[in-house]
């Protein structure tokens, strides 16, 4: 069998995010995982985020939070910062995947901020084979994504943020068994809200919305019917810090991600699947989708705590979790935080769980963040 675009996203999706296909698994109930195209777009894209379970929608802003919350910004303490992270995607599988990230913002005054960001994901070096077996040619799978937004406070406390989003998904090209293969492109919007209720020490309650991804389809060929989903997603968060004397503060944050994309028909007990359901599926337009997607059940779970002394060192930890009906992701990870004058460094390792073929593929994955601080006058924030 060649291996096409849509083998070659589900082999990514099924190794990154450790599941499986749907199938009955000794329940009347099947596991039915809600997939999607360009899936880098749900990785975790910071060092900082990584190390507290992947939560980032309500934390306090740094450069990274277009990533996760690009309504975070207008309350960053520094005028303008840039990001940096570099991620070796599944280590234990992979030797030459792998994932990078930039990310940076400018206040335009005390109330507005522009911000951007590239994400590159590199899926190392593929090889096509004829239905036969016999190997074709190899390809090197690539994807990016561009982003742009601005955001303002509305009041006090509370700001609103809109960002426009290209992507372009380079899995394969060339014609194979009779199908010509392209990368694919989709345009996207985030929208999101963030509330800071921090006083002039640093301590109070945040919150945060965040509805990302909204946008086209991508296709792979000309065939429109071929068209698939992207990862549209509605985060909210909650944080609180709590601020002990002038050189310590503790941070605990959690975050719900729901996936608004519809789940793809199941087999039924005899293993069929009805082609109207599929031609529906295949069909809906993004904003039928979107109703569609309330009762999947792809939903996640993560929180994360930080502990920082003077600014300048933190360590953090938290907890991911993902239902077994849709591939069972629970892990844990650590992380620290270190800043220097203008720099601040962020590591982050996600701790190894399972054994055998239930071990998790992203086991031992680590994360390297730079930040720099274009502002160095001003007042130290989030690392």
């Amino acid at each position: 069998m060649i291996l096409t675009r849509s083998k070659a996203t589900a082999l990514f999706v099924l190794a990154a995010f450790g599941i499986c296909q749907a199938t009955y698994a000794q329940s009347t109930e099947p596991i039915n995982i809600v997939t999607t195209a360009v899936p880098f777009l749900r990785i975790s894209p910071d060092a900082r985020a990584g190390g507290m379970g992947d939560v980032g929608v309500a934390t306090t802003p740094d450069a990274n939070s277009s990533f996760w919350n690009l309504a975070k910004t207008p309350f960053a303490t520094s005028n303008s910062g840039i990001g940096v992270t570099y991620t070796p995607w599944l280590k234990d599988i992979a030797q030459d995947v792998y994932m990078a990230t930039i990310a940076g913002y400018y206040k335009l005054d005390n109330n507005q901020a522009i911000s951007g960001g590239i994400r590159y994901f590199n899926l190392g070096q593929i090889q096509f084979v004829d239905f036969a077996g016999n190997p074709l040619n190899t390809s090197r799978p690539r994807e990016f994504s561009l982003d742009f937004g601005y955001s303002t406070k509305i009041s006090e406390n509370l700001s609103i943020g809109v960002a426009l989003r290209y992507i372009n998904s380079n899995l394969a090209n060339g014609s194979f068994n009779g199908v010509t293969y392209k990368a694919g492109n989709a345009l996207a919007a985030d929208f999101s809200l963030y509330h800071s209720g921090l006083n002039d020490e640093g301590m109070g309650l945040t919150y945060g919305v965040s509805i990302s991804n909204l946008g086209t389809k991508i296709g792979y060929t000309n065939d429109a019917k071929s068209k698939d989903f992207i990862p549209a997603n509605l985060g909210a968060g909650i944080g609180y810090t709590w601020v002990f004397d002038e050189t310590s503060k503790f941070m605990l944050s959690a975050d719900l991600n729901k996936l608004l994309v519809p789940a793809a028909p199941v087999a039924t007990g005899d293993y069929s699947i009805d082609s109207a359901a599929i031609d529906d599926y295949h069909n809906s337009s993004v904003f039928n989708s979107w109703t569609k997607s309330f009762s999947n059940k792809a939903l996640t779970l993560s929180a994360g705590a930080e502990y920082t002394y003077n600014d300048q060192f933190s360590i953090r930890a938290g907890y991911f979790y993902e239902g077994k009906n849709q591939g069972g992701r629970r892990y844990f990870t650590v992380g620290v935080g270190l800043k220097y004058n203008v720099f601040g460094f962020n590591f982050s390792y996600l701790a190894p769980s399972g054994n055998g073929v239930t071990r998790n593929p992203l086991s031992n994955t680590l994360r390297f963040g730079i930040l720099f601080d274009l502002d160095p006058d001003a007042a130290s924030g989030g690392q």
